[in-house]
């Protein structure tokens, strides 16, 4: 079995529900990751027997040695949230996502206990991270309509709370049946008191209607003389697909351009080239952290904290459009105990005769 499996049938990974106070909590797929089978199956072991304390301790073991191993680091996380210690939990899972922003997981769990806090727009956001990281993540993409459902129903239950003849109350029932736990409290929130009920209409009087007059009937139609059948069409032989023209040889030139620059900016990155790395994208490129300067501060710490880095390029498809080329690959990344191959995409802009990244994401 294996640790994504195990952890799924320990874990309750389908719990979609808020009103239960949890998400769903996803399993680490890291197969390729350097770390001994048998420790990390111990401490499965042990979190399926409910023994958190012991599968804590075994972890905090293993990581006096290896302190920066992902797996086990998820997994002392997973330990400190079945044990309850929530704020520890929340610590583990936020360094990890700054460490290995590549994956996902983290980011997704991170959000589980943001939502067990109440604290929804953290955990929409770890979400939408995990989901940028991975945009075929479904347990973040299901996890992320549970928390937009639980916002939709507290803006609802406050709009009620300001002004009863709001006509929010036939949405507000409609998010509360996806929260059956949570009715009651919602129908607090929302009105106070018991409803009233409706007034009840009183009998109509019996009206006698008026006499209806005798209508003369129609005479019958006239049947109108049959048209003639339209002669039959005859269908014109379809034209055939004119064949799709050959790359144009400057369009070539232009591919290979554009090839040649994805191989500098990985080749940069594994030699820790940070004035070669900045090079490969554009001046106004943030990567969402704000401005240049926070971008590129957080991309120091990270590759020069590195003991190793390889990123290889592979299976490159540029598909290019003037000034504009979008590319496609395969990335094999290697640093220190973290082997991942994933595809990746760049969409890069043609200036000043070099082309530059403009923005990247993982997915096909």
């Amino acid at each position: 079995m294996s640790f994504k499996q195990a952890a799924a049938s320990r874990f309750g990974l389908r719990l979609t529900s808020l009103a239960a106070q949890c998400l769903t909590v996803a399993a680490l797929s890291m197969t390729t990751l350097s770390v001994r089978a048998d420790d990390i199956a111990d401490v499965q072991k042990l979190l399926a027997a409910g023994k958190n304390t012991e599968a804590l301790q075994k972890a905090d073991q293993y990581l006096n040695g290896k302190p920066r191993d992902p797996m086990m680091r998820f997994l002392r996380g997973i330990s400190l949230s079945q044990a309850g210690r929530s704020t520890e939990a929340v610590t583990v899972f936020t360094k990890l996502t700054e460490d290995y922003p590549e994956l996902p997981e983290p980011f997704n769990n991170l959000a589980v206990l943001y939502a067990q806090q109440g604290q929804y727009d953290k955990a929409r956001n770890a979400l939408e991270m995990a989901i940028r990281t991975n945009p075929s993540y479904a347990t973040a993409y299901e996890n992320l309509g549970d928390v937009y459902a639980k916002l939709a129903s507290q803006a609802y239950s406050k709009a009620l709370q300001i002004d009863t003849r709001s006509a929010v109350a036939p949405k507000l029932a409609m998010v509360r049946d996806l929260f059956p736990k949570e009715r009651n409290s919602i129908v607090a929130a929302a009105g106070g008191s018991a409803a009233q009920p409706a007034p009840v209409a009183a009998r109509p009087t019996a009206v006698t209607p008026p006499p209806v007059a005798a209508v003369t009937p129609p005479p019958a139609p006239v049947a109108a003389p049959p048209k003639p059948a339209p002669a039959p069409v005859v269908a014109k032989p379809e034209p055939k697909p004119e064949p799709k023209p050959e790359p144009k040889a400057d369009d070539k030139a232009a591919e290979r351009d554009v090839a040649s620059a994805v191989e500098r900016w990985a080749a940069a990155w594994s030699r820790k080239d940070m004035n070669g790395y900045y090079a490969a994208y554009t001046r106004d490129f943030n990567g969402g952290k704000g401005s240049r300067k926070a971008w590129e501060a957080e991309r120091r710490a990270r590759i020069v904290s590195k003991r190793s880095i390889d990123v290889e390029v592979s299976n490159i498809s540029v598909d290019i459009k003037g000034d504009k080329a979008s590319v496609r690959y395969r990335q094999a990344y290697r640093a220190d105990n973290l082997n991942i191959n994933s595809t990746k995409r760049l969409e890069m802009v043609r200036s000043g005769g070099k082309w530059l990244i403009a923005k990247e994401s993982a997915g096909s």
